[in-house]
């Protein structure tokens, strides 16, 4: 029964990985927000009204930058959010915000919108984020200055979530102790070509090198064929170490379901391989079947890796505190993440906002 111990030992491995890329980034992640800040357009794609989207479109307003716009993309004349669009464009009238209602028939309706909000962008960095993330002050100098270097083609960053409910929290806690140390080991072995929707920060000229965004409008990971593309193109993706956030609200234990489980076969129809592989990260599961074995060493190790990798990336990298708090909650939530793994290796169609997606095993919708 030995051999049992196995998948727990690589899943020790791969958090002892997970630490070392943490030690590795928080000694030589820092950059230089020093530098020219060339103007900047910030696209906001908007759908509906998300937990706290006041405080967050607000943190955009209030960036000391130099020049810059914000222009929010809208489908819906009736959009609920757009009354705090509104109140914005009152609260900074010195500031250039523009609200842009637009009509698509992209199949991924986000970069359709996007694609509208681009060609009407006026300056040659755009910034791309969801339309939930608060960002810090400062935030847009140290995204914008790595694309001084000519060598990179889009900069991006980590991000931690607030939540209100308690499975919210969880799937919060997923972010910050599990999703954050992939991210990390993914870069530390080398696997540089994805992007995240956090934030992406490029040059006008990188998209229209890559087709714009209508040659992305067909695919569900926008964020991961962006960067897919302008990496294929021979530009680096930096991760700058600014941390933004995002809201996931009250949301109940099957809207948390949900949304994890469009995430998940996002990842599957985009990255296979990635997601197969990513079985080995699953550190509780495999701590419990080593134990069932009698391999106690073996699903000591897992499991203790697994706490202290994520507990430190969560705090110490993203500044989450309730990774900290809520090291306990781990385990459980983690045998729940399988859960939602091996319901992402099989089915095809994904919820977004309401709408019921169907994938093409290329990531394309249909």
């Amino acid at each position: 029964m030995k051999w049992l111990a196995l998948p727990a030992l690589a899943a020790a491995a791969y958090y002892l990985l997970a630490i070392i890329a943490a030690a590795l980034w928080k000694n030589g992640g820092k950059t230089s927000a020093a530098g020219s800040r060339k103007p900047l357009s910030i696209l906001k794609p908007v759908r509906g009204r998300d937990p706290r989207f006041w405080e967050a479109i607000r943190s955009h307003a209030e960036q000391d930058y130099g020049e810059f716009e914000i222009l929010f993309g809208l489908t819906d004349p009736n959009d609920p959010a757009i009354a705090d669009i509104e109140r914005l464009q009152r609260e900074f009238p010195a500031r250039h915000i523009s609200l842009h209602i637009v009509s698509t028939d992209a199949p991924n309706i986000k970069v359709g919108v996007l694609a509208e909000l681009a060609r009407r962008a006026r300056h040659p960095i755009l910034l791309v984020n969801d339309s939930d993330i608060k960002v810090e002050p400062g935030y847009l100098r140290e995204v914008a200055a790595p694309l001084e270097d000519p060598g990179i083609g889009l900069v991006t960053c980590l991000y931690r979530a607030a939540a209100e409910s308690t499975a919210s929290r969880a799937e919060a806690l997923g972010i910050a102790t599990e999703f954050a140390p992939s991210v990390l080991v993914a870069r530390l072995l080398g696997v540089a070509e994805f992007a995240l929707g956090s934030t992406m920060v490029f040059r006008a000229e990188t998209l229209r090198e890559i087709g714009g965004f209508p040659s992305i409008a067909e695919f569900i990971a926008d964020d991961y064929q962006l960067g897919r593309r302008i990496s294929q193109r021979g530009y680096h993706i930096h991760f700058t170490p600014s941390v933004v956030e995002t809201n996931l609200g009250a949301g109940s234990w099957a809207q948390t379901w949900r949304h994890q489980l469009r995430w998940s076969r996002t990842i599957r129809v985009s990255r296979s391989s990635g997601y197969y592989g990513y079985v080995v990260t699953h550190a509780t599961l495999w701590a419990l079947v080593a134990f069932a074995a009698g391999q106690w060493m073996a699903g000591a190790a897992a499991i203790g890796l697994r706490l202290v990798a994520g507990v430190w990336i969560g705090t110490v990298i993203l500044k989450d505190r309730n990774a900290a708090r809520g090291f306990w909650l781990i385990p459980p939530r983690d045998l729940f993440g399988f859960a939602v793994w091996l319901c992402g290796a099989f089915g095809n169609t994904v919820d977004w906002r309401g709408q019921k997606l169907r994938l093409r095993s290329d990531g394309r919708i249909w």
